[in-house]
């Protein structure tokens, strides 16, 4: 795993990121902003693992990229299994 970069809620995501990561960032945003969540102090950490980007927001989202599908996923951490 390597870290890549930080950015402000609200901030243009990394241009590397694929469209679907990019687009998935930008809808979580904007259902927050849809009720009414204060997110000007939150930031999102992008890390690479395996070679695949992983991006997680301060609350707790997390979103995985499948290249093989092109499909991004977007869970929340009391999503995942802690086995």
């Amino acid at each position: 795993m390597s870290v890549g970069t930080r950015w402000s809620s609200g901030d243009e995501p990394p241009t590397r990121l694929p469209q679907a990561v990019i687009d998935a960032v930008l809808d979580t945003e904007g259902e927050l902003a849809e009720q009414n969540v204060d997110t000007s102090m939150w930031y999102w950490t992008l890390t690479w693992l395996e070679g695949r980007p992983v991006v997680e927001f301060d609350d707790g989202t997390r979103i995985d990229y499948d290249p093989a599908t092109d499909e991004a996923t977007v869970s929340q951490s009391d999503d995942f299994d802690d086995d």
